[in-house]
């Protein structure tokens, strides 16, 4: 057992199983054995590698997607630049790279990144330390103004709770203890669950998964853009709809028991993004591998991979194809766009 796993079975014994939500929460963010407190979770040397890890060319794009976006709406003279979830700065350098020969964008925006781990804002802080970021704990304290912000990998990893529709009625799926070992199990049947399609459309047996602090994310989001304008990127795996067990466990670039190792595995699910784009005042959604070609990736790739040869050139090929080959991260992650009524299409789509 971790040491969280036997803070964890201590609190099942004392107080009754958990949540799959409560579960995750402490998993990922207990300030003494949580994943992202004590953990480097990027890269080859972590447990899993982002798209932004993966190629400059994810973040050039989508942050030449966002600049497009705040001419064609005006070129607001101030305007909010966020990120929640920065990690190690890696996406929003890139952006701010790919950006900075754009007239009056760099000028016009207020650097504020959404993180609450102390040792990621110090990563953060040293890699885009030339643009003054700010730092806000929640989406909630970002300063109001018209919004432009990119969250990338940062739905999946919010706490869900999961349900099963038995004979008897839902019942929420819990975690608690078999043996002294931690263990899955059901509660009674209950009286309400979440009114999301999901829920409505699921048939007997279906296992069906909620995440409430993503439709509170997006729907403040999405109240700051009906108010102020702007527009919001929401990148992540997951589908329309979607049902059925996806709650996972990251480990050395492996997959794990999500009950295995609390505190030494990276935890997420799919998003759901129909419940998400119904808090949007105006939406679009597509494929990230879709979204990467409107963009113009193929041009910025072939113009990369001048003067590269041998290995250098593999590797870039690869990244290329990891992004936006279906049978890789192209079909898989979705990007959900969020912008005000009336306003022109989010960059990238149709």
């Amino acid at each position: 057992m971790t040491p969280l796993a036997r803070l964890i079975a201590a609190r099942i014994r004392e107080t009754g199983p958990i949540t799959v939500a409560d579960y995750m929460a402490e998993c990922l963010l207990h300030p003494v054995h949580g994943y992202y407190t004590t953990r480097e979770p990027f890269g080859a040397a972590g447990d899993f590698t982002t798209a932004p890890e993966i190629s400059q060319m994810f973040g050039e794009l989508f942050g030449l997607a966002l600049a497009q976006a705040w001419l064609d709406r005006g070129a607001p003279d101030r305007f909010i630049l966020a990120e929640p979830g920065p990690g190690r700065g890696t996406l929003m350098a890139d952006v701010l790279r790919a950006t900075r020969g754009v007239p009056g964008f760099h000028a016009a925006l207020r650097l504020v990144l959404v993180e609450a781990s102390p040792r990621l804002r110090a990563l953060q802080a040293e890699r885009l330390a030339d643009h003054r970021p700010h730092w806000v704990d929640r989406i909630e304290d970002l300063p109001e103004g018209p919004l432009f912000l990119i969250g990338n990998e940062f739905l999946d990893a919010l706490p869900i709770r999961q349900f099963l529709r038995s004979p008897e009625g839902w019942r929420e799926r819990l975690v608690g203890l078999i043996d002294g070992a931690l263990a899955f199990g059901l509660s009674a049947p209950m009286p309400q669950v979440p009114d999301t399609p999901a829920f409505r459309h699921a048939s007997q047996g279906a296992l069906v998964e909620d995440n409430l602090p993503a439709r509170l994310a997006v729907a403040e989001t999405a109240r700051r853009i009906a108010r102020h304008g702007g527009v919001a990127y929401w990148i992540d795996y997951g589908g329309w709809r979607s049902q059925g067990d996806t709650l996972q466990a990251l480990r050395h670039h492996a997959f794990d028991d999500p009950l295995a190792h609390p505190g030494e595995a990276d935890l997420t699910a799919h998003v759901d993004f129909e419940p998400l784009a119904a808090l949007a005042p105006a939406w679009a959604y597509d494929t990230q591998g879709a979204v990467l070609r409107r963009l113009g990736i193929e041009a910025r790739a072939d113009r990369l991979a001048q003067g590269l040869t041998g290995a250098r050139l593999d590797s870039h090929r690869a990244a290329h194809r990891r992004l936006t080959d279906p049978a890789e991260m192209g079909s898989l992650f979705k990007v959900l766009a969020v912008t005000s009524a009336g306003a022109p299409p989010p960059p990238g789509f149709a």
